[in-house]
C-alpha cells in the first residue's frame, strides 16, 4: 500500500469516525426505546422527543455549522462538535429522568449537526476527481452501514447486558468513539483545514497530491456558479449572517414539528407558518447577496446549478421512503412477529452488508457513471419496496420467512449504495469549495426534512392499518407507499440524468 492511499484513508478515518457515530445514534435509539420506557418510567410523549429532539436541533445546526465552517475553517469547528457530541452521549448515559435525557438528545443532534456539513466541506477541499468520488463512496458505506447496523448493534448490546445497562450502553459507546476520532483528527487531518481561504496546491503534503488532485474537474464558469471569493464586508459574527440563521431556524423547526410531533390542525398551522418565514429567509438572502455575493448564509446562485440543485432533489426524495422502512420494518418484527430486538436487527445486516461491499466501488466509477448509477439506484428502491411488501405477504402462508424480509432489505442496500455516493458527488461536483459546507448543510437539512415527512406519513399509515387490520396488512401496505414515495426519485433522476447528457453534449460540441 502505497504512502497516497494510506494517508487518504487516515484522513477519511478522522472525518467518518464521528459520522458513524452521530448516524448510529439515530437508528439504534429505535431498538432502545422500550428498554428506556422501562428504566425511566418514561411517557409516549417522552419517547416521542428522544427521536424528535435530536432530529430538529441536527436539522436546525446544519446550515449555520456549514456557513461557520466555510468562514472560519472547519478543521476547528469539526472538533467542537465532535466534543460536544461525546459529552452529551455521556451525559444520555448517565440520565436519571426522561428530562435530562431529552437535554442530552437535543446536544448530540446539535453536534451533529455541527460536524457533519464541515466533513462534505473537507471532501471538498482535500479531494478531486476520481479520490473525491472515493470519498464519497466510503461516506455512502458509512451511511448506509450506521443506518442498517444500528438496530442490530442495539438489540445485541440490550440482549446481552440487560434492559437498564443496554440503552445507556448505545449512548454510551459513542464516547470512546469520539475520543478515538480527536486524536485522528489532530493526527492525521491537515491544519490547514482550519485556514478558510481558497485552497492552494498545498493543502495536502506533497506525496499525496498525486492521487488527491488528479484528474480535477475544471473550475466552474464564474457566470454559472455564485461569486463565494468576494471579500465580505462584515466582520466578527456578523458575517454568519445572524437574520438569516435565526430565519432559516425558525423554518426548518416549524416545518419539521408537524410531522414529528404536531400531527394535527395545529401541526398543519405550523407547517404554513414555517413556509412563509422561508420565503422571508429566501428573500433576505437575495437582498442581502445583490450587496454583498458573500454575505449571505446561503447565496441563492447555488440553486442556479442544475448538477447541485436536481441531484440534490433526488437524494431527498429518496430519503422521503428509505429512512421509513426501518422504522415500519423493527414495528413489524418486534410487535408484528414477536421477536426480539437482536433478531429486528439482524433482519436489516443484508442491506449493510451490500452498503459494504458496494458503496466504494461506487464511489470510483461515479465520474464515468453517475447518472446511470442514480437511475439504477431509484428503481432498485422502488423493487426493494415491492419485494418487502411481497415477503410480507406471504409470511402468512407456509412460504414465509424473515430471510426473505433481511432479502429485500438486501436490495435496499443495494439502492443505498448506487444512489448516495452518485448523488452527494454529482452534486458536489460545480460547488465552489469555499461555499461547500453551506452548500452541504441546505442539501442535508432538505434530507432531514424529507425524512420526518416520510417517516411521518408512513408509520402513521402502518399504525393506523395495524390497530384495524394487524401487522400484516400494515406493513404490505407501508411497503408499497414507500415505493410510491420512491417512484418521485424515480422521475427526478431521470431529468437530472438528461440534463447531465445534455451538458455533456454540450461540451463535446463546444471542445470540437
Amino acid at each position: 500500500m502505497n504512502q497516497t492511499s494510506s494517508s487518504s484513508r487516515r484522513m477519511m478515518t478522522a472525518m467518518f469516525l464521528p459520522l458513524f457515530a452521530a448516524l448510529l445514534s439515530i437508528s439504534i435509539v429505535n431498538v432502545a426505546l422500550p428498554a428506556i420506557e422501562e428504566s425511566l418510567g418514561a411517557t409516549s410523549a417522552d419517547l416521542q422527543w428522544v427521536l424528535s429532539g435530536y432530529a430538529l436541533a441536527f436539522g436546525m445546526a446544519l446550515v449555520p455549522a456549514g456557513r461557520a465552517g466555510d468562514i472560519w475553517g472547519r478543521r476547528g469547528i469539526f472538533m467542537f462538535g465532535v466534543v460536544l457530541f461525546g459529552i452529551a452521549s455521556l451525559g444520555a448515559a448517565l440520565a436519571m429522568t426522561p428530562l435530562v435525557l431529552n437535554v442530552a438528545r437535543v446536544f448530540m443532534g446539535f453536534a451533529a449537526g455541527i460536524l457533519t456539513p464541515q466533513i462534505i466541506g473537507m471532501i471538498q477541499r482535500l479531494f478531486s476527481g476520481s479520490a473525491r468520488g472515493r470519498a464519497y463512496g466510503m461516506m455512502g458505506t458509512i451511511i448506509g452501514v450506521a443506518v442498517a447496523a444500528g438496530p442490530a448493534l442495539g438489540g445485541l448490546i440490550i440482549d446481552t447486558t440487560g434492559s437498564d445497562l443496554g440503552w445507556r450502553m448505545t449512548f454510551l459507546i459513542n464516547v470512546p468513539v469520539t475520543i478515538i476520532a480527536l486524536i485522528a483528527i489532530v493526527l492525521w487531518l491537515p491544519k490547514t483545514l482550519d485556514d478558510a481561504e481558497a485552497p492552494g496546491p498545498d493543502v495536502l503534503p506533497a506525496d499525496d497530491a498525486s492521487e488527491v488532485h488528479q484528474n480535477a474537474p475544471a473550475a466552474p464558469d464564474a457566470s454559472a456558479a455564485p461569486d463565494a471569493r468576494a471579500a465580505p464586508a462584515a466582520r466578527g459574527i456578523a458575517r454568519l449572517d445572524p437574520l438569516g440563521v435565526v430565519l432559516l431556524s425558525i423554518a426548518v423547526l416549524l416545518l419539521m414539528l408537524p410531522f414529528i410531533q404536531f400531527r394535527s390542525l395545529l401541526g398543519g398551522l405550523l407547517g404554513v407558518a414555517g413556509l412563509g418565514v422561508l420565503v422571508l429567509w429566501a428573500l433576505w438572502e437575495r437582498q442581502l447577496g445583490r450587496r454583498d455575493p458573500a454575505a449571505p448564509m446561503v447565496n441563492l446562485a447555488l440553486f442556479t446549478l442544475p448538477s447541485y440543485t436536481l441531484n440534490s432533489l433526488v437524494l431527498g426524495l429518496y430519503f422521503a421512503g428509505m429512512p421509513a422502512t426501518w422504522a415500519v420494518v423493527a414495528v413489524y418484527v418486534q410487535q408484528g412477529r414477536g421477536e426480539g430486538a437482536l433478531i429486528a436487527g439482524l433482519v436489516t445486516l443484508p442491506s449493510a452488508l451490500m452498503v459494504m461491499l458496494l458503496s466504494s466501488r461506487v464511489g470510483r466509477a461515479v465520474e464515468r457513471k453517475g447518472p446511470r448509477m442514480l437511475v439504477s439506484g431509484t428503481v432498485a428502491g422502488v423493487v426493494a419496496m415491492l419485494s418487502l411488501a411481497g415477503a410480507a405477504a406471504l409470511m402468512e402462508t407456509p412460504y414465509g420467512s424473515l430471510w426473505l424480509i433481511g432479502a429485500a432489505l438486501g436490495v435496499v442496500g443495494l439502492s443505498q449504495a448506487l444512489i448516495i455516493p452518485s448523488a452527494q458527488t454529482l452534486s458536489m461536483r460545480e460547488v465552489p469549495e469555499p461555499m461547500a459546507g453551506a452548500a452541504g448543510g441546505v442539501a442535508q437539512t432538505a434530507q432531514r426534512v424529507f425524512t420526518a415527512i416520510g417517516i411521518a406519513v408512513v408509520t402513521g399509515i402502518y399504525f393506523s392499518i395495524s390497530a384495524d387490520a394487524g401487522h400484516q396488512s400494515a406493513i404490505v401496505t407501508s411497503s408499497l407507499v414507500i415505493a410510491a414515495l420512491m417512484l418521485t426519485s424515480v422521475a427526478a433522476a431521470l431529468f437530472a440524468a438528461r440534463r447531465a447528457g445534455q451538458a455533456a453534449k454540450r461540451g463535446i460540441s463546444a471542445d470540437g
